[in-house]
């Protein structure tokens, strides 16, 4: 089972505290408490989680102020620079794969439900563009995606704060004789949904994170295979890509299409829909596994009205939906505590927690502007209510 990143999952709880805000209280633009529940100070300590997570030079407003400068000489070795970016959890070490996962979330968070997060919107955009600012440095080089920072086992036997380390600042990269499209699809993907994030605030940053976007992507499709086999000694087992490089491609596709509404995605992911398998793992998603996040996300176009040609992902959605609702799932990796929790067999149960709720949630949102339901067979159906 692969580890977890807390980063993933505070992400992933920053986006869906969003979306709760937005549920509980329409029209809304303002965080406020549901019953017990406060779902705005959930938001806005998520988002503060990323700032103690920070590495390299901190701003001026860094609101965590026992956190201090750190990893500033990081790819200095390597003749590249890499300072910034996060380090994962509780290690100095910078994964970009999940990095690249988590600002991809956040991203979908504020595109999606950007007006609920009051007074928290413009920090959350500045906690997407600290990722993106370090994955613009990690993909300067043509056809290079630098995608760890530090030894990781080295990291993990020895605890200390990043301003205080002395363990190895290793730098890994993949490259056409080492090639990584997982992680290179992921950073693409990242990129891509940033470019949407700023294309109001910043529109020539904006521009900037789309072509690099769209460069990277290219690099990950031509030079195809999974990181874990080129860099396998440094990113396993914490971030293998256990489910294959396939859904990558995918993924980066579908918002290079969402951010660009080139032609030249729409085709790319019809024509690959099956080749790289669309609809399998269907009630997985996260940090390795993309299936089902591209079928809700390309299943908007169709419930929005404007693509029917992507049908197959709305029903590959809706048939995601029905193994997870408690009473009418009957897959077997799919459980809830008697408190109503859901529950996967594994390590890190929260990582599928906050990721799944997050794909419920958004596709509920998708499914009520759109007047829709998901028919679930025989078992009954669920409708956005």
């Amino acid at each position: 089972m692969p580890v977890a990143s807390l980063s993933v999952e505070v992400a992933v709880v920053a986006a869906a505290a969003a979306v709760l805000v937005l549920l509980l209280s329409p029209g809304a633009v303002v965080v406020v408490s549901a019953g017990q529940h406060d779902y705005g100070d959930a938001l806005h300590k998520s988002i503060l989680f990323f700032e103690g997570q920070r590495s390299g030079r901190l701003p001026p407003d860094q609101r965590l102020r026992w956190r201090r400068d750190s990893g500033l000489h990081d790819g200095a070795a390597a003749g590249v620079d890499l300072t910034g970016g996060y380090y994962d959890a509780g290690d100095n070490v910078k994964f970009g794969f999940p990095m690249a996962f988590t600002a991809t979330l956040m991203s979908w968070g504020l595109i999606d439900f950007g007006r609920s997060f009051g007074p928290h919107k413009e920090e959350a955009r500045k906690a997407v563009r600290w990722a993106t600012d370090y994955l613009m440095k990690a993909t300067a080089k043509p056809n290079t995606v630098y995608v760890q920072v530090g030894d990781a086992f080295r990291d993990h036997s020895c605890w200390e704060r990043p301003e205080d380390m002395d363990t190895p600042r290793t730098v890994y990269k993949v490259d056409p004789s080492h090639p990584g499209s997982d992680v290179a699809a992921e950073t693409a993907a990242a990129l891509a949904a940033g470019s949407i994030v700023f294309r109001e605030a910043d529109p020539a940053y904006s521009k900037r994170l789309l072509d690099r976007a769209i460069s990277v992507f290219e690099f990950a499709d031509r030079y195809r295979g999974p990181y874990s086999s080129s860099l396998h000694d440094a990113v396993c087992p914490c971030y293998c890509d256990f489910s294959g490089y396939q859904d990558e491609l995918l993924w980066g596709a579908a918002w290079l299409h969402k951010a660009s509404r080139r032609r030249e995605y729409r085709e790319y992911i019809k024509r690959n829909e099956v080749v790289l398998g669309a609809s399998e793992s269907i009630n997985e998603f996260g940090w390795d596994n993309k299936h089902a996040g591209i079928n809700v996300l390309i299943s908007k176009e169709v419930l929005m009205g404007k693509d029917e040609y992507f049908q197959s992902f709305r029903v590959n959605a809706d048939n995601f939906m029905c193994t997870l609702l408690p009473g009418i799932s009957n897959h077997p990796q799919i459980q809830y505590s008697p408190g109503g929790l859901l529950f996967k067999v594994g390590g890190s149960n929260m990582q599928h927690v906050t990721s799944l709720s997050f794909l419920l949630l958004a596709y509920s949102n998708y499914l009520s502007h759109a007047g829709a339901r998901v028919s679930c067979g025989a078992g009954g159906s669920a409708s956005p209510a």
